[in-house]
């Protein structure tokens, strides 16, 4: 089964695919992506396309890496699998001591899991059982911001704030609890005053605590950069203001990292650009490039250390977590980001890439350009004097009905979101530069023109 039509045929009739309305390929074909080269994918029919999400913001190194592969290939022969339960193999143990030396502070543990929202589950149940272990068992409510996606098992889902990925599996598990974000667009306090906003932000998780009772909560769990809603970058100050929060009234903040670590923000971690000091990271994607599935907790030697004593035990844990041959590509994968440079090479673009995207704001369709390193959200308005948003209609019609159908079509994959306010989102891989930035921008203008003429 090779040919193009084949493969679309055998897709709709027997592949469930994930977030996918099915609908929509009742008259049309399934997109079949088969192969990429650096920045840029091929269908099954020879179309390429720049990918301007890095796959699902994770392929940092871009597509096609061989010395990835091969490090896959040397460790399946070596060992292609052995569990972490009781035991140890060479390539855990040796990513375990890397992300260690790498993060910041003490967070020197860390536990392998297969995924972002597996490893933000790892961390809520982290959390609980370290207070039972410390004497504090009412501690087991978690707080996030509103919007914010951190994972869609029950546990993961509970936390993550977007009500319409959470209807049709409710009830979820309870005692989590949302704050505002950090969206200054649309700022409801100080739209004249950022770092203002931001204080005004952070205190809302003080008075949420203080509402719900600080012995009755363990964690706050939040992204350096949001992603839904179109990349909520911090004001200056903000985490500075939540860590003396958590400090405070004894509550674990948790970094979510599973998007913004390895590179995205032009660092290894993002809390290490924002200036703040987490008790747990949770990260995945980019850790690999997405060449393996794999994802990490790291967390703090204080938290481990009842952990260490007599009979007790963490009773988590996945037949696949810190898989051998996904550390080995793990390693292999950061050895090239270093050796390439990637996060220098972020941080010395993302200017450039920001005043690339900021040409779109002459449109009358783009209300604001949000972001940092290679992480940009575009908001789509219909009046941008009054921020007026699109009606669930003309999100039908124009996200929908056209806008990612047309991106697409124009060479550019990328994410035309409505979970919030209508947003495109941005996440190349790392390895792009200013001809990928003008590609992205130039499709952006011809497309956005015509979603505009739709309104």
């Amino acid at each position: 089964m090779t040919d193009a039509s084949s493969l679309a045929k055998a897709a709709r009739e027997n592949l469930w695919m994930h977030f996918t309305r099915h609908s929509a390929y009742d008259e049309t074909d399934v997109p079949v992506i088969v192969r990429g080269e650096g920045p840029y994918i091929w269908d099954a029919r020879g179309k390429r396309y720049l990918d301007g999400l890095a796959g699902l913001f994770a392929v940092q190194v871009g597509h096609g890496r061989e010395e990835l592969a091969e490090a896959a290939a040397r460790q399946t022969k070596q060992l292609a699998y052995f569990p972490l339960w009781g035991h140890a193999h060479p390539t855990a143990i040796e990513l375990a001591s890397r992300l260690a030396s790498a993060a910041p502070g003490d967070l020197d543990r860390v536990f392998f899991t297969v995924s972002g929202g597996e490893s933000v589950e790892t961390a809520w149940k982290l959390a609980k059982q370290y207070f039972k272990l410390v004497g504090k068992p009412g501690k087991h409510k978690v707080i996030s911001r509103a919007l914010a996606y951190h994972g869609t098992s029950q546990g993961a889902l509970s936390i993550t704030g977007i009500p319409g990925a959470k209807a049709d599996f409710e009830p979820l598990v309870p005692s989590s609890l949302r704050v505002p974000n950090t969206n200054f667009y649309r700022a409801p306090e100080h739209a004249d005053d950022y770092e203002a906003y931001g204080r005004w932000a952070a205190d809302r998780i003080e008075e949420a605590i203080e509402f719900e009772g600080a012995d009755t909560v363990a964690a706050v769990f939040l992204e350096p950069v949001q992603n839904t809603g179109g990349c909520f970058v911090p004001p200056p100050g903000y985490f500075a203001r939540v860590r003396e929060i958590c400090d405070k009234h004894d509550v674990l903040l948790v970094s979510d990292e599973v998007i913004c670590a390895f590179g995205r923000v032009g660092y290894d971690f993002a809390a290490k650009r924002y200036g703040y000091q987490p008790d747990i990271i949770t990260t995945a994607k980019g850790l690999t490039s997405g060449y393996a599935p794999l994802g990490a907790v790291l967390a703090s030697e204080r938290l481990m250390e009842p952990f260490t004593r007599g009979e007790t035990t963490f009773m988590h844990g996945s037949t696949y977590g810190g898989h051998p041959v996904s550390c080995a590509v793990a390693l292999a994968n950061l050895d090239l980001m270093e050796r390439e440079d990637l996060y220098g090479h972020v941080l010395s673009r993302e200017a450039a890439f920001r005043s690339t995207l900021d040409k779109l704001t002459e449109l009358p369709i783009v209300g604001d350009v949000r972001g940092a390193g290679f992480f940009y959200g575009i908001e789509l308005v219909k009046d941008k004097a009054t921020k007026e948003t699109f009606s669930a209609a003309e999100s039908e019609r124009v996200l929908r009905g056209f806008l990612s159908e047309a991106l697409f079509e124009a060479g550019l994959y990328c994410r035309a979101d409505d979970r919030a306010e209508p947003v495109v989102q941005l996440s190349p891989p790392l390895v792009c530069d200013q001809a990928q930035f003008d590609e992205m921008e130039q499709i952006l203008r011809d497309t956005l023109t015509r979603a505009w003429e739709l309104l």
